[in-house]
């Protein structure tokens, strides 16, 4: 295999005129061009978000200084699935390797290929593909030391009980002074409104470090998770990964989690092209003409995905005739490289 990936990239920069002839790869069987054409995978992407709760220094007193209800004295970590993503990956399918035995004068062999094998383009070169985005990953905030905004008669307090009730105060006194501010009330006013924003900014972070001595702070950090399957018409409910609210995203196969379930069905089979001859060889290159599948990703009953994707299993190949290459005629095509499909075609 690698030899005859080799003599495809040697013949890169061959470009001359007459006819294809291709065939069924087989190692070790002719010199020439080798390509595959793809296969889909669907590519899960789960995001899970990690929680982590720590309870302030002062939780047990948020209700009685600042009213605040609810609030936990008890560390905890936890896990929240955030989205789910499906999308197609065309993978080299080794049941659908050619080879294109050059002859003299082959107008088809500037040929350029993938990595992996796979056909994007003949006589031109392919634009660059700009790489799918990355979801967004949300990472940990980072949290102002409240200890640095606290007063001497704070830390010097006799006991956790007074030195609550002195913060909370504090907090009380910055909200007030952050009112008189924004109502031109203050003895000292900013000078200018860039001036007052940041005044109100410096305000707000010494408000939110005092006041998660008695909330807590809860830190949230994203942790993205990748599974391939290989879609199959009528597929319902397979088990494609687990989730569990204290382990996170986990295999198929720990059943510690629930199971996210994933559904493939053709929605637009494309019909087979008419039966040729068997015995008689494809004249020109051959390429993929693909289907589609409707997706569905479920959790507990809820649809967490829901989408159409092209899947190349559920189309047909099909061949591109040797007339278009013709020695007085410059044709170019270029194939999308995850399906196998012609994406443009143009000659001159």
């Amino acid at each position: 295999m690698k030899k005859g990936i080799i003599a495809a990239m040697a013949a890169l920069a061959c470009t001359c005129a007459t006819a294809q002839d291709i065939s069924p790869y087989l190692p070790g069987e002719g010199e020439g061009i080798v390509y595959f054409l793809p296969k889909t995978e669907l590519e899960v992407n789960v995001t899970a978000t990690k929680v982590t709760y720590t309870p302030g220094d002062f939780c047990r007193y948020a209700s009685r200084y600042l009213r605040t209800e609810g609030v936990s004295v008890k560390p905890e970590v936890y896990w929240e699935i955030k989205r789910v993503e499906v999308r197609p990956a065309g993978v080299p399918d080794s049941t659908k390797a050619y080879i294109m035995k050059l002859k003299d004068k082959d107008v088809a062999s500037n040929i350029e290929l993938t990595p992996t094998g796979i056909v994007k383009a003949i006589n031109t070169t392919s634009p660059r593909r700009e790489e799918a985005a990355a979801p967004e990953l949300e990472k940990p905030k980072k949290h102002d030391d409240p200890r640095r905004y606290m007063t001497e008669e704070m830390l010097m307090a006799a006991s956790s009980a007074k030195m609550a009730e002195l913060v909370a105060r504090e907090i009380y006194n910055i909200r007030e002074s952050k009112n008189l501010i924004l109502r031109g009330q203050a003895d000292a006013m900013p000078n200018d409104g860039e001036a007052m924003k940041l005044v109100i900014a410096n305000l707000d972070r010494q408000e939110r470090a005092l006041t998660e001595m008695f909330t807590g702070t809860t830190d949230r950090e994203d942790r993205l998770f990748t599974f391939r399957i290989e879609p199959e018409d009528g597929t319902d409910n397979k088990v494609v990964a687990r989730f569990s609210r204290l382990l996170g995203i986990l295999s198929p196969d720990n059943l510690t989690g629930e199971p996210l379930y994933i559904s493939v069905s053709a929605t637009a089979p494309v019909p087979p092209a008419p039966a040729d001859d068997k015995k008689k060889k494809p004249k020109g290159v051959i390429y993929n003409i693909p289907g589609k599948g409707k997706v569905a990703v479920t959790w507990q009953g809820k649809t967490l995905f829901s989408g159409e994707l092209p899947v190349t299993q559920f189309g047909y190949t099909e061949v591109l005739t040797d007339g278009l290459f013709d020695k007085k005629v410059n044709t170019r095509v270029i194939f999308n490289p995850e399906t196998g499909g012609i994406a443009k075609i143009d000659k001159d």
